[in-house]
């Protein structure tokens, strides 16, 4: 874990060789979805000449996790899905670091599994200090203060009660809570005609005030699904990962690097 700090924030302090570091989120990777799987072990695999430093995950890396005993050669898609994609990350965490921050939907990935794949865990926010400057990192949920349902949601199943009893039932039962969960939040989405730009965004005084308190210019987040660049004025600004989804017409897939030399670029994987 970064080290913590006085303000709320954590500071991961990038080292002094890194010249380029890359930045993803929401690829909701699931069984049922093998084209973004495979597009996302394509990034993976890239030559030794392409690779970033270090890849910093922003959260729902997965479409659901329900507990790191998924991982064992008892759980149902094991053997296809949950271990191929924890070797994957393990196998490009031997020559590259790899930092994941929580999601609203994969929030329950705790010690076992980023062991298993190879993973360093992040707060969230976290500042990241490369080449002389604070960037500051978020998957982005908490700041959607709109969405009060959500965030009412999101209090009770963050508190560390709901998760020792969620974690307690058998792993059919959690299946079947999450796909209802997941049905719900289908639901919602149909009720917003599937048009991202109806759901609720972050709050830009929240963002602001974030910002200002982690002495950071730059906020990066994902959640939203909505890539973009924001300028929140005072010379602030938040800069929106995209989702993936390699069946949407068009496929949607791509990388924030922040290099040294070029700064902020978006790499599109398809």
């Amino acid at each position: 874990m970064p080290e913590s700090t006085p303000d709320r924030f954590a500071t991961l302090r990038a080292p002094a060789h890194w010249q380029a570091v890359d930045f993803i989120s929401d690829l909701h990777l699931q069984a049922a979805e093998p084209a973004t799987l495979a597009l996302w072990q394509h990034y993976l695999q890239w030559p030794p000449a392409q690779r970033a430093d270090a890849l910093f995950i922003l959260g729902d890396l997965f479409e659901v996790w329900i507990g790191d005993d998924v991982l064992s050669p008892l759980a149902p898609e094991a053997p296809s899905f949950w271990h191929t994609c924890a070797q994957l990350l393990r196998e490009h965490s031997r020559h590259t670091p790899v930092y994941f921050m929580h999601g609203n939907r994969d929030f329950l990935l705790g010690a076992s599994a980023l062991g298993a794949c190879g993973m360093q865990g992040l707060f969230d926010p976290t500042v990241l200090a490369f080449q002389g400057e604070r960037w500051l990192l978020s998957h982005g949920d908490a700041l959607c203060l709109a969405d009060t349902d959500y965030q009412q949601f999101r209090a009770v199943v963050r508190s560390a009660d709901w998760q020792r009893d969620f974690l307690a039932k058998p792993l059919s039962e959690r299946e079947a809570i999450a796909r209802g969960l997941r049905e719900q939040s289908e639901a919602r989405k149909r009720g917003s005609a599937h048009d991202p730009s109806l759901w609720a965004d972050v709050d830009a005084g929240a963002a602001r005030e974030w910002l200002q308190a982690a002495g950071s210019q730059t906020l990066i987040h994902g959640h939203t699904h909505r890539p973009d660049q924001h300028d929140l004025g005072q010379g602030l600004r938040r800069v929106v990962l995209s989702d993936w989804d390699a069946t949407a017409l068009p496929p949607r897939a791509e990388v924030l690097r922040l290099s040294a030399q070029d700064g902020l670029q978006r790499l599109p994987l398809c």
